[in-house]
């Protein structure tokens, strides 16, 4: 567990994309000479400006070194956990400029494989969504978070679902979109559908293409609709149908109406099965919500998450 004063380095954060604090491992990240500089620099800033820096890191993390970005000054921690292959950049850059910084910290995580989690190369067993909340845990744990609230789009909506469920004393609340807790034959079908990326638009593909190149997203998308497929054929379509029913934590599901993924099904059944969920719905919005309509996601989630 981190330190005090690695604690106040850590929620004051200041930008850091250097080499050198990109590769430090847990020890150096508790150099004094680093928390000097860093103190230093804080001095000189302005509360607005501190508020604002993102400190970029990694962290080893059963076995593997995942990456995080940290941004804001409140005391309200804020787990922010992205799609398939999605990462802190490709998925959170809005949140990460523009939500409320003085009353909520943002930790947003690349899972293993994923964004700058690389390496290793992702790999999928056939729970592999409860092997990044298990992963996500651990990364709370090690920064000695005590409570946090979770934010989760798609897959990390699922994964936040399972961190919801068997860690009911740390997680605060929950907010979710884009996101199911089974599969169904139809949803396959969907799946398969965009399997192979050339019949995306090139605008959908850009952000994953330069963040991995087009290789590495060719093979590990056909992996992702695969990994899906090993839900629905070896666990009956259930993916954390269980872990719906123990969640605890206050829960805002928030839905496009024409998210072309995630059919009305899915929210309405996460709100009939997550006692005292609130379910938002936004009728022009598709699968990413937070991306199309910032403003909008930012404020109704706030006010939520300050309730």
């Amino acid at each position: 567990m981190l330190q005090k004063s690695a604690s106040v380095f850590i929620r004051g954060a200041v930008r850091c994309f250097h080499t050198s604090c990109l590769n430090m491992g847990a020890k150096e990240y508790r150099d004094p000479r680093f928390f000097t500089l860093y103190q230093h620099a804080k001095s000189r800033l302005l509360d607005d400006q501190r508020k604002s820096g993102v400190l970029s890191h990694k962290m080893e993390v059963k076995g593997v070194r995942l990456h995080f970005e940290m941004t804001g000054d409140g005391d309200h921690y804020v787990l922010m956990i992205p799609g398939a292959l999605g990462s802190t950049r490709t998925d959170y850059t809005h949140q990460m400029r523009t939500f409320n910084k003085h009353d909520f910290t943002l930790v947003a995580v690349d899972p293993r494989g994923y964004g700058q989690s690389i390496p290793p190369v992702r790999d999928w067993p056939l729970e592999f969504l409860q092997r990044d909340a298990d992963d996500v845990m651990e990364l709370i744990r090690k920064l000695g978070i005590e409570k946090v609230s979770i934010l989760g789009w798609s897959d990390g909506g699922v994964v936040g679902m399972i961190a919801a469920a068997q860690h009911p004393d740390i997680i605060h609340k929950l907010v979710i979109w884009g996101a199911n807790a089974y599969i169904t034959k139809k949803d396959m079908e969907v799946f398969h559908g965009i399997k192979d990326i050339k019949n995306w638009s090139e605008r959908m593909r850009s952000p994953f293409l330069s963040l991995y190149g087009e290789k590495y997203f060719r093979a590990q998308w056909s992996n992702w609709v695969d990994a899906y497929q090993n839900y629905f054929d070896k666990r009956n379509g259930d993916i954390c149908i269980a872990e719906v029913e123990k969640i605890r934590a206050k829960t805002l599901i928030v839905h496009g109406m024409k998210d072309p993924l995630v059919p009305l099904e899915h929210p309405d059944f996460l709100h009939q099965n997550i006692k005292g969920s609130k379910l938002y719905i936004m009728p022009e919005g598709k699968h990413n919500v937070h991306q199309k309509y910032p403003r909008e996601f930012n404020f109704l989630v706030e006010h939520f998450l300050k309730q």
